[in-house]
C-alpha cells in the first residue's frame, strides 16, 4: 500500500521540456510575426479614447444589404443547418460561374473548377499547401498583402519579394519580374488591384507578364478580390483571361470586399480540375465546408438586386477615392493615383520620418489610425495605408488632423 503522505514516482524516463510552452512549439510558428496591420488595429481597439478615426482595416463601412441577411436568416428559419457539399453549395457555384462570365469573360465548370472556401484568404492557403514542397521560390511583387509570405515560409518555401515603385504606379514590370526568377522559382502571386497600393495593371501591361510566366513554367495564384473596385482605364482583366493562362492561373477572390460581406468569410477560388481537386482534398481534412448561412447569403448576393447595391457601393468609393487623394495632394504629401481597391498609399517621406515612427505619431497626436508602409514588404517603407472605406465625414476630419499634424511638424 502507498501511505497517504508517499507520492508515486514520476517514471525517470520521462521528463519536462525545459524553456516552457515555447519549447513545443514548431519553428515555423515561432519565427511567423504578428500582423503588422493588426497590431496598429489592436492599439486603437485597446484605447479608451472614443476620437479616434481608423483609416487601418481594409473593411467597408457598409453593412451587409437587407435582402442579403435576409436570406440567410430565411435560410435559418427553414432549418438549412446542415454541412454543405464540400466544395460548396453548387447553386452557388453555378451562379458564381455565371457572374464570373458576364463580368470578366471568364468560363468556369461549376463542378471539379471551382471551390469555395472561408474566405479568400483560405483559398490562398490551400493554394499554396498544394503546390508548394520544400526550397520551392514564390514569387510576390510588393509591397502587398500580408499572408503570402508567412504562409509561404511555413510550408518550407522561400517568399522572393520583387519590389515595385510608385514611379511605375506599383505596377509589376517585365523586368522586374525576369531579374527575381531563379531555377527554383515556381509560383507567382499576382495582387491587382493591389492591397495596400491601388495600383491596377491593364490588359496590355499583363501581356509581356504572361509571356515570362509560360516562358518559366511558372503558376500563377491571382487574388482578384478587388476585382470590382476598379475605377479607372475599364473594368478589371483576370490574369486567367489572357491567352495561355486560364491553366495556368488559380483565381482567388470572394464576397467580402465589394459585397460588403467580412464577417461572413466567403470565398472561392477556380483553376484547373487538378488544382482545384488538391484543394480540395486538403479542405475535406481541415475545414469541411464553408457555413451554409454564409454560402445562402452568397447566392443572394449574386442577383440583380444584389448587383445593384453593390454598384451602389462602388459609386460611393470612387466619391471617396477623388476626395482622399485630393487631400492628400493639398497637404503636400505625394500620392499616386491608387485606380482599385479601396486605399490611398501616400508618400510620408518629406517628413523625415520612417512610416513606423509617421504613422505611431499620427495615432498619437492626431487620433487618426493608419497603417505603415513597410510592413507590407520591400518597396513600403515611407509610405502609409490609410483606408478609405469609411464615411465621407470621418474622412474630411481625418485629412483636417493629418493636416495640421503635418503643419506641426514643420
Amino acid at each position: 500500500m502507498i501511505k497517504d503522505e508517499e507520492k508515486p514516482l514520476i517514471p525517470p524516463t520521462v521528463q519536462q521540456r525545459s524553456g516552457g510552452m515555447q519549447s513545443y512549439l514548431a519553428a515555423g510558428a515561432r519565427a511567423i510575426p504578428p500582423s503588422g496591420i493588426r497590431r496598429f488595429f489592436d492599439l486603437v481597439s485597446a484605447s479608451k479614447d472614443k476620437d479616434i478615426i481608423s483609416l487601418g482595416v481594409g473593411e467597408p463601412d457598409f453593412v451587409t444589404p437587407w435582402r442579403v441577411r435576409d436570406a440567410a436568416v430565411h435560410s435559418l428559419e427553414k432549418g438549412k443547418t446542415q454541412y454543405s457539399p464540400n466544395a460548396g453549395l453548387l447553386e452557388l457555384r453555378e451562379a458564381i460561374g455565371q457572374y464570373l462570365f458576364n463580368q470578366f469573360q471568364l468560363t468556369y465548370e461549376p463542378t471539379n473548377e471551382m471551390i469555395v472556401t472561408v474566405g479568400g484568404s483560405e483559398g490562398i492557403d490551400l493554394a499554396l499547401r498544394a503546390l508548394i514542397e520544400p526550397g520551392d521560390e514564390v514569387l510576390v511583387p510588393e509591397p502587398s498583402y500580408l499572408p503570402y509570405s508567412p504562409i509561404t515560409k511555413l510550408l518550407g518555401g522561400v517568399p522572393v519579394g520583387i519590389e515595385t515603385f510608385a514611379k511605375d504606379q506599383f505596377k509589376l514590370t517585365p523586368e522586374s519580374l525576369r531579374a527575381a526568377i531563379t531555377p527554383k522559382s515556381k509560383v507567382l502571386i499576382l495582387c491587382y488591384p493591389s492591397n495596400p497600393t491601388g495600383a491596377i495593371m491593364t490588359y496590355e501591361e499583363l501581356l509581356p507578364i504572361a509571356k515570362i510566366v509560360e516562358e518559366n513554367d511558372l503558376i500563377v495564384i491571382s487574388d482578384e478580390i478587388y476585382a470590382e473596385l476598379t475605377f479607372t482605364g475599364g473594368k478589371h482583366v483576370s490574369f486567367a483571361s489572357l491567352p495561355g493562362m486560364k491553366d495556368r492561373t488559380l483565381l482567388v477572390s470572394g464576397f467580402s470586399k465589394a459585397f460588403a460581406m467580412t464577417g461572413w468569410r466567403l470565398g472561392y477560388a477556380c483553376g484547373h480540375p487538378d488544382l482545384i481537386n488538391a484543394m480540395l482534398k486538403i479542405h475535406q481534412y481541415t475545414i469541411m465546408c464553408a457555413s451554409t448561412m454564409a454560402q445562402v447569403a452568397g447566392i443572394e448576393s449574386l442577383t440583380k438586386s444584389g448587383m445593384e447595391e453593390k454598384e451602389r457601393m462602388m459609386e460611393s468609393y470612387n466619391q471617396r477615392r477623388r476626395l482622399v487623394v485630393k487631400g492628400f495632394r493639398e497637404m503636400g504629401l505625394d500620392c499616386h493615383e491608387p485606380q482599385g481597391a479601396f486605399y490611398a498609399f501616400p508618400s510620408v517621406q518629406a517628413t523625415g520620418l520612417t512610416s513606423e515612427q509617421f504613422a505611431e505619431r499620427l495615432l498619437l497626436e492626431a487620433k487618426v489610425a493608419a497603417v505603415p508602409g513597410h510592413v507590407f514588404g520591400k518597396g513600403g517603407e515611407g509610405f502609409l495605408r490609410c483606408c478609405y472605406a469609411t464615411s465621407v465625414a470621418q474622412l474630411t476630419e481625418s485629412l483636417d488632423r493629418i493636416d495640421k499634424f503635418l503643419r506641426k511638424l514643420a
